[in-house]
């Protein structure tokens, strides 16, 4: 779920009703929910555009699991992620100039960017199963959830759009879904 912006009068969410998750808005003062997606596919994680024009979000629409962007009212819906293997949990950045996204390649979650249009795809992360971006307000800095190989567990790191800075941010024990303050600038 996320909140449309500038305004924040509306939600963008993935609701299964009766079979697949299609993606719905959801008008915060009339309590009216409007289906904007409809297929046989699942679409799930939305995320709208910093000016609230757009949203991307994940289907399995063309067979696996990728990256679409569409209007904020759910006409031309258009893939945008064409690398190797799949890519999900995509968030835009609070810039525009960017789209976050989980990169799986057999072995492997990455972080990666690219974007809007789907050009300039680059791999952040260095894990072996990192995934769950979020941005810091900035539009310069990502959170994710990193696991251990090992199994010993959930992490928080961050890494910058270079993909150079990569940091574990401490946590007293296991972690996971990071998310921002908005008051962090």
């Amino acid at each position: 779920m996320a909140f449309s912006p500038p305004d924040g009068k509306r939600v963008v969410m993935s609701l299964a009703v009766g079979g697949a998750s299609e993606i719905y808005t959801l008008d915060l003062r009339t309590r009216k929910a409007t289906q904007i997606t409809s297929t046989t596919a699942i679409d799930t994680s939305p995320c709208f555009s910093p000016d609230g024009k757009y949203i991307t979000f994940e289907s399995n629409r063309g067979g696996s699991q990728q990256v679409y962007v569409m209007n904020a009212d759910g006409s031309d819906p258009h893939r945008i992620s064409f690398g190797e293997g799949r890519a999900g949990t995509p968030v835009w950045s609070p810039r525009g100039d960017l789209i976050a996204f989980t990169k799986i390649v057999p072995g492997s979650f990455r972080i990666a960017v690219m974007h809007p249009d789907g050009s300039g795809e680059r791999v952040l992360s260095d894990g072996w199963q990192d995934e769950g971006p979020t941005w810091a307000p900035n539009g310069r800095v990502l959170m994710f959830t990193r696991t251990l190989r090992n199994g010993k567990g959930d992490q928080i790191w961050s890494v910058d759009v270079t993909g150079r800075n990569e940091r574990r941010v401490v946590t007293p024990g296991n972690a996971s879904d990071p998310a921002w303050s908005p008051l962090i600038q």
